[in-house]
């Protein structure tokens, strides 16, 4: 069970910090801190269409959720690891 718990554990670190520095680094690319480059670019059109990002996508678990679903079910499961 540790060993499992270890690696969601791991798989969640990986999507976090991409969820994060894309977040980050498209706010600085708005203010014109950044150049945007064409996968932050992409993020943000699939963000304006309420999708989830392919780059989101390549570290995450499989869901076909629309962008606010996907939020709220991906808060859910990290408030599940926060009891363990």
């Amino acid at each position: 069970m540790n060993t499992v718990l270890t690696q969601e554990l791991n798989r969640f670190n990986g999507l976090l910090y991409a969820v994060i520095n894309s977040l980050k680094d498209i706010k600085k690319a708005i203010k014109g801190e950044v150049l945007l480059n064409p996968s932050l670019e992409s993020a943000l059109f699939y963000m304006l269409d309420g999708k989830v990002p392919v780059m989101w996508m390549a570290k995450s678990y499989p869901s076909l959720k629309p962008l606010a679903g996907y939020i709220k079910d991906l808060k859910e499961r990290l408030e599940f690891f926060k009891t363990w």
